[in-house]
C-alpha cells in the first residue's frame, strides 16, 4: 500500500516512516495539511495517517477538504493525536476520520491498524464491484443481455433531449421475429430462446456506434435507437439487419411465409425532435412495423416522423419559447434561436417553412433581422410572422409590413390566434386545437 503520512514533527515522521516500511508498505511524506492536499491532487494513495495538531490547517480541517476533493472515492484516514478526550474523538469522526492512534505510537499497533484498514478497503472494493454488477444486471435482459425495456426507455429519453438540444436527426427501429409463436410451438421454448439470442447477436453486430441503443422490448420484439441518423440511414441499418438474419438460414418449418426465420422491421426517422415526443415517434415506428408485416413480412418500412412543416422560432425569452413549443407540439417541427445571428444561420442552412420572430431581440433587433432575411436570396421566400408587445394589433402589423414580414401577432400570445396565423402558411389542415 502507498500510505500518506501527514506529520509536522520531523522526529515522528522518521519513526512513522520506519514503521510503515517495516510493515511492507511505501510511505509518502507531507509536512503539513497544505502539502497533503497537494499530494492528494497529484498522487493516488491507499491510506492516510494524519496528525491532528499541526500549525496552519489542522488534521480535522485537512481531512474535511480531502473528503470534499475525493467525492465518492473512499480512502481510509487514521488520526494520530496526543488527546484522548471523547470530544476530540467525536470531532475527528465527524470530520471524516475512520480510526484513531493515540501517541506514543508503537510498531505493533500501527501495523495492526494498517492490516485492519486493508481488510476494510478490500471489503468496500468487493462491495463496490458487486454493486456495479448488480446495476448491470438490473439494466439488462436476462436472456439476451441487451438493455431491458425500462432501462432502454430511460436512456432513450436522454438521447432524445440531446437530439433536441443539438437539433440533430434521430431514428427508432422496431423489429419483430416473424411467426415466432409458431416457431416456439414447433421447436420448443428452449430452441425459441436460442433463436432470440441469435437474433440479438445479429443486432449487436449491425448496430455498433457508441451512442446507439439496442433493447429487448418484449418477447420476440426488439427496439433500436439511432442518434444522428436520418431516414436513409435508418433504412440502410434496417436492411443490414434483415439481410443478416435471412443469411443465417435458421430453419422455420412452421412459418406460413418462409422456410427460414425472418424479421420484419418498422422505423420512424425525425430530422428535428422539437415539436414532437419520444412516445409519438415510437408509435409511428410501431405503425410502420404493422405495415411491414402486412406487406408479407421479411421486409423493412421506414417513414419520416417529422410533423407537417418546420418553424424557426426566434425569441430570447425562454418562457415564450416554451409556450410556443407546447402549443405546436405534434403539429410541426420546431427549431429555436435566441439571436439575430443564430436566426440568419439556421434560416439559410435549414430553410424552414415559416419564421416566428420576436421584434425585440438583443443586439440586432427583429425588425432589422426581418429586413435582412427578406433581402437575402436564400431566405427571401420564407414567410415571417413578427411578435411584439404593443397597444394595438394594427400598430404591430404596420411595423411588420415595413420590415417585410407577412403578418404579426400581439404578445402575450393567444394559442388560437397563433394556430390560425401559422395555418395560413403551412399545412393548414394539420393545425388545429382540441
Amino acid at each position: 500500500m502507498k500510505i500518506l503520512l501527514v506529520e509536522d514533527s520531523a522526529t515522528l515522521r522518521h519513526a512513522m516512516s520506519h514503521f510503515v516500511r517495516t510493515a511492507g508498505h511505501e510511505p509518502v511524506i507531507a509536512k503539513s495539511g497544505e502539502e497533503a492536499l497537494q499530494i492528494i491532487e497529484q498522487t493516488a494513495v491507499d491510506l492516510i495517517i494524519m496528525d491532528v495538531e499541526m500549525p496552519g490547517l489542522d488534521g480535522f480541517e485537512t481531512t474535511r477538504l480531502i473528503r470534499e476533493w475525493l467525492g465518492d472515492h473512499w480512502i481510509p484516514i487514521i488520526f494520530v493525536t496526543g488527546m484522548s478526550e471523547d470530544e476530540s474523538l467525536e470531532e475527528g469522526i465527524d470530520a471524516g476520520g475512520d480510526d484513531y492512534l493515540v501517541k506514543p505510537v508503537s510498531q505493533m499497533i500501527i501495523s495492526a491498524k494498517i492490516r485492519a484498514m486493508e481488510r476494510i478497503t478490500d471489503m468496500r472494493n468487493q462491495l463496490a464491484t458487486l454493486n456495479r454488477e448488480l446495476k448491470v444486471l438490473s439494466q439488462r435482459d436476462g436472456l439476451t443481455h441487451l438493455y431491458n425495456r425500462r432501462t432502454f426507455e430511460e436512456l432513450a429519453e436522454k438521447q432524445w433531449k440531446i437530439a433536441t438540444r443539438n437539433k440533430a436527426p434521430l431514428a427508432v427501429l422496431l423489429l419483430d421475429i416473424d411467426h415466432f409463436k409458431q416457431y416456439n410451438d414447433y421447436y420448443g421454448h428452449q430452441q425459441g430462446d436460442r433463436c432470440i439470442q441469435t437474433i440479438s447477436s445479429v443486432l449487436a453486430k449491425c448496430v455498433t456506434r457508441p451512442d446507439d441503443l439496442i433493447g429487448r422490448y418484449g418477447g420476440e420484439e426488439f427496439i433500436i435507437l439511432l442518434p444522428n441518423t436520418p431516414e436513409h440511414g435508418a433504412h440502410y441499418i434496417a436492411e443490414q439487419i434483415r439481410k443478416s438474419v435471412e443469411r443465417l438460414q435458421i430453419k422455420h418449418r412452421a412459418s406460413p411465409s418462409n422456410t427460414y426465420v425472418t424479421v420484419s422491421i418498422g422505423g420512424a426517422a425525425l430530422n428535428y425532435t422539437t415539436g414532437t415526443t419520444w412516445a409519438h415517434q415510437v408509435g409511428l415506428a410501431d405503425k410502420a412495423l404493422y405495415t411491414a408485416k402486412a406487406s408479407g413480412r421479411n421486409t423493412s418500412t421506414i417513414q419520416s416522423a417529422d410533423p407537417h412543416g418546420l418553424i424557426l422560432v426566434v425569441d430570447d425569452d425562454d418562457a415564450s419559447l416554451s409556450l410556443i413549443s407546447d402549443i405546436l407540439k405534434g403539429h410541426c417541427s420546431i427549431i429555436t434561436a435566441k439571436s439575430s445571428e443564430e436566426c440568419m444561420e439556421l434560416a439559410q442552412e435549414l430553410q424552414p417553412d415559416l419564421i416566428l420572430m420576436d421584434a425585440y431581440l438583443p443586439g440586432v433587433n427583429g425588425y432589422e433581422t426581418c429586413k435582412s432575411l427578406t433581402s437575402n436570396i436564400d431566405t427571401e421566400e420564407i414567410p415571417i410572422i413578427l411578435t411584439c408587445q404593443a397597444d394595438s394589433l394594427s400598430e404591430v402589423e404596420e411595423f411588420a409590413a415595413k420590415a417585410g414580414a407577412k403578418t404579426a401577432l400581439l404578445k402575450p400570445l393567444d394559442k388560437h390566434k397563433l394556430i390560425d396565423k401559422i395555418g395560413r402558411f403551412i399545412s393548414p389542415n394539420s393545425l388545429s386545437l382540441p
